[in-house]
């Protein structure tokens, strides 16, 4: 079966192991992207929405997203596949947890954004090292035990959080309007999918660099969409822009729950 872009290829020792639980992460369709990309935007307008909407103060935010994060991981690391609405919500939650990460150690620590982006690469690196010494791969493809589960939603975390901080530090080193920032971004995925199909980039840091270039992409959409025309962007506001994103991402994971594509394309790859 043909795969989509940025499918990793298992080898024959990730695939020998006997399964604690069949694969927790969904297949790399055109849909997880949609989704990421959605969600990504949904963790900076509704981070603003709690924070200042709602004056829920950024420490506020925090707890309480913290709190719904842990909750919701609870029931992914207790269930024994991929449950779309469960994956998702997690994500859509990370996604939230990181930007407002990001946003603490600048905003209420005074840490400089250069700071911030180095101190996120680093725990990202030292995540991907602890993985990879653990588990001898870092493929999403395998994560069907709970370490490896572990190892990857700490991944994700800290690739939200990077995102965020080295988005805001590029947007302010070169200011860029938003529709600007977004075609950048658009174009820095571009040259990782063109380099991975044409010129062989290793398929699991296309993946991740993928991952990690989208938050930034998604930033810039959702600030776009939400904030003031006199600033650049649509006027949306970020109650409104939050409340369509989230509406097309259930609406999306229910297509998902419902066709099951994602799963029937686990179980393909498995059986290869």
């Amino acid at each position: 079966m043909a795969k989509d872009l940025f499918v990793l290829n298992e080898s024959a020792a990730d695939l020998s192991p006997v399964r604690q639980m069949l694969n927790k992460v969904p297949e790399i369709t055109i849909f997880f992207w949609i989704i990421k990309i959605l969600a990504t935007t949904v963790g900076e307008t509704a981070a603003d929405f709690l924070n200042v909407k709602l004056n829920f103060g950024l420490t506020g935010t925090t707890l309480v997203m913290s709190g719904l994060l842990l909750l919701t991981l609870l029931f992914q690391f207790r269930a024994k596949k991929y449950v779309p609405c469960i994956y998702w919500l997690a994500v859509v939650l990370i996604s939230v947890v990181g930007t407002l990460g990001s946003d603490n150690l600048t905003d209420n620590l005074g840490v400089s954004l250069e700071t911030t982006t180095l101190i996120f690469t680093a725990a990202m690196l030292a995540t991907f090292a602890s993985w990879y010494a653990s588990e001898k791969t870092l493929s999403i493809h395998s994560i069907y035990t709970i370490k490896r589960e572990g190892f990857y939603w700490l991944a994700i975390l800290f690739t939200f959080a990077l995102g965020t901080a080295a988005g805001d530090l590029l947007a302010e080193g070169l200011n860029l309007g938003y529709w600007m920032s977004a075609l950048l971004f658009i174009l820095m995925i571009g040259v990782v999918a063109v380099a991975h199909l044409r010129f062989k980039l290793n398929a699991v840091w296309a993946f991740w660099i993928a991952y990690i270039l989208t938050r930034p992409l998604g930033a810039s959409l959702g600030d776009y969409l939400s904030q003031a025309s006199q600033d650049g962007g649509l006027g949306l506001g970020t109650a409104g822009t939050s409340a369509i994103f989230l509406v097309i991402i259930m609406s999306l994971v229910i297509y998902l729950t419902k066709t099951r594509i994602d799963e029937i394309l686990l179980l393909s790859s498995d059986e290869e």
